[in-house]
């Protein structure tokens, strides 16, 4: 079986006023903490998936878009796409199936039958009966005699090669998740499964590990494990060095085929339209626009791809690295409210700008963020963030963004981001 191992070259929430755009973007989670994580809220805690639900979710995946390079899998087409929240649509059912749903207690049992002997307890759960856009899961405090360990699971089903099914197995740019190891592997059934071993905090302010594993087969049932070394996601204390789970282990649990018989009874949304596999971003290369727009005098030190609606690149203009990350969102209309309001810029063509100037939120001492939001009158939105780091996990490098607020601006309005 082939291995990619990724070390190298994936935000947080920008302002509460920005989420609701990046829950349109992506579709919002509404859901508990605990169920984002095992969902991969990865894609980017990871997908936090971030209200995270909603918030913290649907963020991390805007700023994950086009940081990853692409992977190819056999079964998918077409470029990568920015990260978005993660979709349960899926093609139709076989005329004649019947999808009787996924209970809370099926998943609960089927990880504690899943997981090595050991002690198991304090399980909670989620089946499909709360909604057919709802991610069943399970989660339990595990102990197989060394420390008690959470461990949960979730399942659900994405679009075969679409974007969701890439975004679950690519590993992240550690501009924005750092992480000491990430493994991709092809499993001889087809299927393709992402190991990845990090931490519940990006800065490190505890020493909470967080590892997970993301499967996706070539039918498209989405299998996500997350594990770590203390008996909550947040608020205990470490109570092991490592997760329960080495990677060969994370492996086993999330190709079981009791996950992929469960994805196959859970119902399809009506409301939901088919997923389509391509991406809204494809054949937008941000990147080439981005750089093309940035003062001569910046020196680009770092850089992410160039397939689509999302880019971020770090410059140094000699006093320190600088991130600074754009997002092109086109057809944002219907969020226009949510992200602007009466004291900010209207320009006469009917353009909106706001400006957010605060703190960094991914935890790196002394980090700010400046960001610019635009959308045009037709919802062609541009936002533009920099910060006075060359991640939003370090510490800060510099006083200050290398860009001002006044050449985000200009970036962010420069017609050429509509050619």
């Amino acid at each position: 079986m082939p291995d990619d191992q990724h070390s190298d070259p994936h935000s947080d929430p920008f302002e509460d006023r920005l989420s609701a755009a990046l829950q349109q973007a992506g579709g919002a989670f509404e859901t508990d903490r605990g169920a984002l994580a095992a969902a991969g809220a990865l894609r980017g805690r990871r997908l936090r998936l971030r209200r995270r639900a909603a918030v913290v979710g649907g963020v991390t995946g805007v700023a994950l878009a086009g940081a990853c390079g692409a992977l190819l899998v056999p079964w998918g087409h077409g470029s990568p796409a920015a990260p978005q929240p993660s979709s349960v649509a899926a093609g139709p059912r076989p005329a004649g199936t019947h999808a009787p749903g996924v209970g809370k207690e099926q998943m609960i049992r089927t990880l504690e039958r899943l997981l090595p002997p050991g002690k198991s307890g304090e399980e909670t759960g989620r089946g499909s009966e709360e909604g057919p856009a709802v991610f069943p899961f399970a989660s339990v405090v595990y102990d197989d005699g060394h420390g008690a360990a959470a461990v949960s699971v979730s399942v659900n089903r994405v679009e075969p090669g679409g974007t969701d099914a890439r975004q679950a197995v690519e590993c992240p740019d550690k501009v924005y998740v750092p992480y000491d190891s990430c493994v991709t592997k092809h499993l001889t059934d087809g299927s393709v499964i992402r190991v990845m071993r990090g931490y519940e905090y990006p800065d490190r302010r505890a020493q909470t590990k967080l590892w997970t594993a993301e499967l996706v087969t070539p039918a498209g049932q989405h299998v996500a494990v997350s594990e770590w070394n203390a008996p909550s996601e947040k608020g205990s204390a470490v109570s092991r060095d490592e997760p329960p789970l080495d990677p060969a282990a994370l492996t086993r649990l999330a190709s079981a085929e009791e996950w992929r018989t469960l994805v196959d009874a859970l119902p399809r949304d009506p409301r939901r339209p088919e997923a389509d596999p391509t991406d809204a971003g494809a054949g937008l290369h941000a990147r080439s626009r981005l750089l093309s727009l940035l003062p001569r005098r910046l020196k680009v030190v770092g850089r992410s791809g160039d397939d689509g609606d999302f880019a971020y690149v770090v410059v140094d203009d000699g006093k320190g690295r600088s991130l600074v990350q754009v997002n092109v969102q086109p057809h944002q209309n219907e969020v226009r409210d949510d992200l602007f309001g009466p004291d900010d810029e209207t320009l006469a063509d009917g353009t909106r700008v706001a400006v957010h100037q605060g703190p960094g939120e991914k935890g790196g001492d002394g980090v700010v963020m400046w960001t610019v939001d635009t959308m045009r009158k037709d919802g062609f939105r541009v936002v533009i963030s920099a910060f006075n780091s060359g991640t939003q996990h370090d510490s800060a490098t510099r006083a200050t963004p290398a860009l001002t607020v006044a050449q985000l601006r200009g970036i962010a309005l420069d017609p050429r981001w509509r050619s």
